[in-house]
């Protein structure tokens, strides 16, 4: 009986533990490095090429500088497009020694008034860094409280993005703007709204989005079209 009540006294304790144990982040490294094997060689053929929340790892003695390196960061992203903007990622995709390692970044540029529209990341913290011009940028908190948390950004200034959270950036100036962005992941991945809502394959019914938009049939399929 004693065992037990010590059990019941602890388990608060216990659960307390593990729920602060518990983050939101890419698995610590258990070795130097582990540089993303894409052709699914090397080390890749002891895991029968299974992906262990990454890829599977090179050889470390095939391992070459160019895979902890990425050239281009300083070229303009071309931002002749509808937004206004261009996103230039440098992630696992692009630096294979990035792998297991829990960070990436990336180049945003906007045209004047260009804007990366509301988005969110499903695995990074993201932290943002103006370079040049002035942005307005912004987040959103969860429901049911759905606050819009913004600022008005220059040169220097720099601003958190929390994992999960929607939110976008403006350039409000009449010249080009330029940022830098940290991310907590090496695979942040994001999920642009519009295109999530609008542009998913195949479509989401126009009665549910008719009723959730609170708009008229017409007007969801005018706007899927678009995507």
């Amino acid at each position: 009986m004693a065992n037990i009540h010590v059990v019941l006294l602890l388990s608060p304790l216990l659960a307390f533990t593990f729920c602060c144990l518990t983050f939101a982040a890419d698995p610590a490294s258990l070795q130097d490095f582990c540089v993303a094997d894409s052709n699914n060689q090397g080390f890749a053929c002891l895991l029968i090429a299974v992906k262990l929340n990454g890829f599977a790892c090179k050889n470390p003695a095939w391992v070459q500088a160019n895979d902890f390196s990425f050239s281009g960061l300083h070229n303009p992203g071309n931002t002749g497009n509808p937004f206004g903007s261009a996103v230039t990622p440098v992630t696992v995709a692009q630096i294979p020694g990035l792998n297991t390692l829990g960070i990436s970044m990336v180049r945003i540029d906007y045209a004047p008034w260009g804007v990366v529209s509301p988005h969110y990341h499903p695995r990074a913290t993201e932290i943002l860094t103006v370079i040049e011009g002035s942005l307005e940028v912004g987040f959103i908190t969860s429901n049911p409280d759905n606050r819009l948390i913004s600022k008005i950004l220059q040169k220097g200034d720099v601003y958190v993005f929390p994992i999960g959270l929607v939110h976008f950036q403006r350039n409000i100036g009449h010249m080009n703007a330029v940022a830098i962005s940290g991310l907590s992941s090496q695979n942040p991945g994001v999920s642009t709204i519009a295109n999530v809502v609008f542009g998913s394959k195949p479509d989401i019914s126009t009665d549910i989005l008719a009723k959730a938009f609170q708009v008229d049939k017409n007007i969801v399929q005018q706007i899927q079209w678009r995507f």
